[in-house]
């Protein structure tokens, strides 16, 4: 068995507070994550708000990690970093500092009352998909569907890859 024996992939986003520098430090705070490695990282893209649209676009991007940690274990830590945010849930899709989502954990189905794997709207959301298809443009899906055949229904629309 290897040192971190599962694959994951985690969607970051923000919209208050810088949120480019709100995300990219994410980034560095996951790559720091015990029983975790950072394997690859995805461009920031913005894209208009889910939910309310009186508020700021969000910067949204991907991480690939490999973990030992079990999947609650990881929403922990996950969870610890928004706090550390000064992430606050106030409405339902509204503004936040940091959203860090557990997208897919190897190829498990997770149904329990605090984590739903894969992420119950990740198929729904060209701000996962197009980051998700930069990292892992291979990736097959728990249901055995592939990222390409999601993309076909989700269509990049308004969303915008920021320049490097």
């Amino acid at each position: 068995m290897t040192e971190f024996p599962f694959r994951c992939f985690i969607g970051l986003g923000s919209n208050l507070e810088d949120p480019q520098a709100q995300v990219c430090r994410a980034f560095d705070e996951l790559a720091e994550l015990p029983q975790c490695r950072l394997v690859r990282r995805s461009s920031l893209y913005r894209s208009a708000p889910v939910g309310p649209q009186d508020q700021p676009d969000f910067i949204n991007a991907v991480a690939e990690l490999q973990t030992a940690l079990e999947p609650e274990a990881l929403l922990d830590q996950l969870q610890a970093i928004e706090r550390a945010h000064q992430r606050v849930r106030k409405i339902h899709w509204g503004p936040r500092t940091l959203d860090l989502d557990l997208l897919l954990y190897a190829d498990r189905t997770i149904n329990t009352e605090r984590l739903t794997v894969p992420h119950p709207f990740m198929y729904e959301r060209g701000f996962v998909l197009w980051p998700l298809v930069e990292i892992a443009p291979q990736l097959s899906l728990p249901d055995g569907s592939t990222l390409a055949q999601r993309l076909d229904q989700c269509p990049m629309g308004t969303l915008e890859r920021m320049p490097l």
